[in-house]
């Protein structure tokens, strides 16, 4: 298995469905849900005893960020458990709602658009070492990255001048710039602000903010370990052909809008192929990359299987045979076949509904369960260890420590303050524990700070 610390940051969208009842904004269901999240932590911006951090970022938006990862399936349940987490305080809003004659009903959306436009984002973050050249590295990324949306691609109806169309990517459209240090000004498809969170002589965080939000648990696996897959083969001292794209934006909208695999990106260099091709060569040399070091088995083996099983879809031009896998084949199936069931156009407000049912995962609102419960959608978590991982820190990294703190110290009574670096008593800022190793499941400053919060 590759060792490479990963986490997801996910920001949801949020409504209120008001019923006949008195209306609310968005700014007031937002401090409703995190009411209960005030109370005990006294700020809307807390780390959870599994190690993440949740908070309520610009717009009223909900935000989870996993704790480390070294394992993609931990991964995939630490998100997850996010959402659970999340569905609990929809729970407790609604319950707050109903004590007070409110009969609305609270929606929480796993997407990246809303209906007035405006995006928001799920931003993944790889660690990488310091020794890399940033430059070169992100150049030769960045064409995986425009393509990859044939992998994760959430699909979304959009309205265009030729009528609705169903298109690969929600955020294709929101980006700006190809990688800039800014993160929501330009939105570039990879960030560049040096924040690595860990010992930055050693160090540094790659943060790539193109990808949708998946519902599918196999699209969240197939992004994130293509992906580091990718990263692996790019940290070595290999000399590979350039896939430079001339205009990666523009190359990152047409591969979006016409969905099929086979649209036309003209590289730097003056060339033409497909964004099918591109794929094709970075799944060839990931494979080759994986077998020579190794780590061509297990969970990585399956990757790679379902990653050239959806390249030959998209080459053969039938997706069935990852729609129960996939967002964009999923969500292509469901919407297609209700819209052709009840005679609609696509940008029929009943297929809109639709759409943000698949994306919804509020108590009893959502079609992610159901679809999973049917053996339409294939889930990769096991619901045990993802309702675990609500307390439970993934194995691995230093999470193991965050919580082992943050449990020690709720236990005692004692203020404190944790960041993804530091654990701190607020009484006692000098006896401040700095962790720069993500790898790191001990530490002798910070067993012995724990001993003496155990008492």
């Amino acid at each position: 298995m590759i060792t490479r610390v990963i986490g997801l940051e996910t920001e949801y969208g949020l409504a209120y469905d008001a019923g006949s009842t008195r209306p609310q904004t968005t700014e007031e269901v937002a401090r409703r849900l995190f009411a209960p999240v005030v109370e005990w932590g006294r700020s809307t911006n807390v780390f959870l005893l599994n190690g993440s951090r949740l908070y309520l970022d610009v717009g009223s938006h909900p935000e989870v960020a996993t704790a480390e990862c070294v394992d993609p399936l931990e991964l995939l349940e630490q998100d997850r458990a996010g959402v659970l987490t999340l569905a609990r305080l929809v729970s407790t809003a609604e319950d707050s709602l109903r004590s007070e004659g409110l009969e609305g009903k609270i929606h929480l959306f796993r997407n990246n658009v809303d209906s007035a436009g405006n995006s928001f984002g799920c931003h993944e973050n790889y660690l990488i070492p310091r020794r890399l050249e940033y430059r070169r590295l992100t150049e030769q990324l960045l064409p995986f990255l425009v393509t990859r949306q044939l992998l994760s691609g959430a699909g979304h109806v959009a309205k265009t001048e030729d009528g609705p169309r169903l298109v690969l990517s929600q955020r294709a459209e929101h980006m700006w710039e190809g990688v800039s240090a800014s993160s929501t000004r330009s939105r570039p498809m990879i960030n560049t602000r040096d924040e690595p969170h860990a010992d930055a002589e050693r160090f540094r965080r790659l943060h790539v903010i193109v990808g949708d939000t998946n519902m599918a648990e196999g699209s969240t696996l197939l992004k994130t370990v293509s992906t580091s897959l990718v990263l692996s083969l790019l940290e070595t001292a290999r000399v590979m052909p350039s896939w430079a794209i001339a205009n990666p934006v523009k190359a990152l909208r047409d591969i979006s809008r016409d969905a099929t695999g086979s649209t036309l990106v003209t590289l730097a260099d003056g060339r033409t192929v497909t964004a099918l091709q591109i794929q094709e060569y970075f799944l060839e040399a990931a494979s080759a990359h994986a077998a020579a070091e190794g780590i061509a088995e297990g969970l990585v083996a399956e990757v790679l299987g379902l990653w050239r099983l959806t390249l030959d879809a998209w080459a053969g031009g039938d997706l069935d045979a990852v729609k129960g896998t996939l967002d964009f084949a999923a969500k292509r199936e469901l919407l297609t076949r209700y819209a052709e069931r009840q005679d609609l156009a696509l940008d029929d407000p009943r297929v809109a509904r639709l759409e943000l049912a698949y994306h919804d995962v509020a108590p009893g609102a959502g079609l992610r369960e159901s679809l999973e419960a049917r053996g339409l959608l294939r889930r990769f978590t096991d619901p045990a260890r993802v309702e675990a991982a609500q307390d439970t820190p993934p194995s691995g990294t230093r999470a193991q420590l965050r919580s082992r703190f943050l449990a020690a110290a709720r236990g005692a009574g004692v203020e404190h303050q944790v960041d993804w670096l530091h654990l701190k008593l607020t009484q006692d800022p000098g006896r401040t524990v700095l962790l720069p190793d993500p790898f790191a499941t001990s530490d002798a400053a910070a067993e012995s700070l724990i001993d003496e919060l155990l008492g």
